[in-house]
């Protein structure tokens, strides 16, 4: 048996050295630059790609220069440290040429070939195309070089051990540029392209798995951000392409809003994007499966006490906004009959947004938002979990109930 073993666990070792020596030696797709006649258009399509792609909401700090990085990204691994995008030739990209700038995009190495960790969405940014790479490269070259040195990533062992990575990209990165669907038309094509590439939509609502890769079968069908502790949801919404584009543009909708993660990506990004390019994802999220409702919970006889002193809670704190019906005010409460954030079968953004409050983005389309006062610091853990668990089986959600423990866990976690 012990031989057995042995043999067996040679095999798995000389399987992954085999996989990590076709990571080291895939050839460094260049991919061909086209001739540029117009730079100066060139460099306004980087701009509005870079705007898309919300390069500056993680390539800057805040209080800092644009895109001059330093700010940090928690990861279950540890942090990653965003580098510096501009123009300075000693600790920016000022030394690098277009094509380094694509093997980043493109293959996830960077200028020096080491391989990338995939908090730089690689896995989507390969599909960009290399007119449109060049572009962003164009745009940021423009930028006033920042001299500011690159912080150094804080991993645990074994995660801050880069000769790893090649094994992980086996497993979990399909290189390649979006092929298109010819069924489809342009317009569809070109909304898919923005949400699985630049849009990079996939890097937080799949689900992930312990190494952090892609769980293939949950693409889009919504995933937990661990360490910033929202829940991003599926995006088979069966919503309207009316709600879903007043959404993206704006913040709000008829239905709902968007809130701590998804609020930064609207304010620094979608408001930004041309009507064209929200209509074109909004037609290729409309044909997305709707996600399978969750399971009903079950709601146990000893928690009716809980649901009545919930309901007492939403008529005294609640309903003037959101009404007795749940149904809120088209754009500016949000309907909580409606809510995904309520019924899903992850409470965390719920008893979050009773804890914390918060806005929506002041957006050009809505730049005076209402807001919801939080309720952390006038009710209790088990009032919040006890208003929680009424929205959560109330105007046929079946979420179920949440306990005081589950409330306490999520006190006095920062919005973002």
């Amino acid at each position: 048996m012990k031989r057995i073993a042995l043999a067996m666990l040679a095999m798995a070792i000389l399987g992954l050295a085999t996989l990590a020596a076709i990571e080291f030696t895939r050839a460094a797709h260049t991919g061909k630059p086209a001739p540029v006649a117009d730079v100066a258009a060139q460099v306004r399509a980087g701009q509005y790609l870079a705007s898309v792609g919300n390069c500056v909401g993680c390539h800057t700090v805040r209080g800092g220069q644009q895109y001059a990085g330093g700010r940090g990204l928690a990861t279950p691994f540890g942090t990653i440290y965003a580098p510096n995008l501009t123009a300075d030739q000693g600790t920016g990209i000022g030394a690098w040429t277009a094509d380094d700038f694509w093997q980043a995009i493109h293959n996830g190495r960077s200028k020096d070939g080491s391989f990338l960790y995939p908090a730089f969405p690689y896995p989507n940014y390969t599909k960009v195309s290399r007119a449109d790479s060049d572009a962003m490269f164009a745009y940021f070259r423009t930028i006033a070089p920042v001299a500011q040195q690159n912080r150094l990533n804080e991993l645990r062992f074994p995660y801050n051990q880069r000769l790893l990575l090649p094994v992980w990209r086996a497993f979990y990165f399909d290189q390649g540029e979006y092929a298109g669907a010819p069924e489809q038309g342009a317009h569809w094509n070109r909304g898919a392209y923005l949400v699985e590439g630049l849009g990079h939509c996939s890097a937080c609502h799949t689900g992930r798995n312990a190494l952090g890769g892609s769980i293939a079968d949950q693409r889009l069908g919504g995933g937990m951000i661990p360490m910033q502790n929202w829940y991003a949801p599926p995006l088979g919404s069966g919503d309207s392409a009316a709600d879903i584009g007043q959404l993206l543009k704006t913040g709000v909708s008829a239905r709902s809003a968007v809130f701590g993660p998804m609020a930064e990506v609207v304010a620094g990004s979608l408001q930004h994007a041309t009507d064209a390019d929200i209509g074109a994802m909004t037609a290729y999220l409309t044909t997305l499966p709707m996600a399978a409702p969750a399971p009903a919970a079950l709601v146990k006889p000893a928690a009716q006490e809980m649901l009545r002193q919930g309901a007492e809670l939403y008529k005294a704190q609640c309903a003037e906004c959101h009404g007795a019906d749940g149904k809120g005010a088209a754009g500016i409460y949000p309907s909580l009959e409606a809510s995904r954030a309520v019924g899903t079968a992850n409470p965390v953004n719920a008893i979050r947004m009773v804890l914390n409050g918060g806005y929506p983005p002041s957006t050009h389309g809505n730049p005076r938002p209402y807001g919801m006062p939080p309720f952390g610091p006038t009710l209790s853990d088990a009032e919040v979990a006890a208003v929680v668990s009424h929205l959560r089986t109330s105007w046929g959600h079946h979420g179920g109930t949440v306990s005081a423990v589950e409330v306490s866990r999520l006190r006095g976690v920062p919005m973002d």
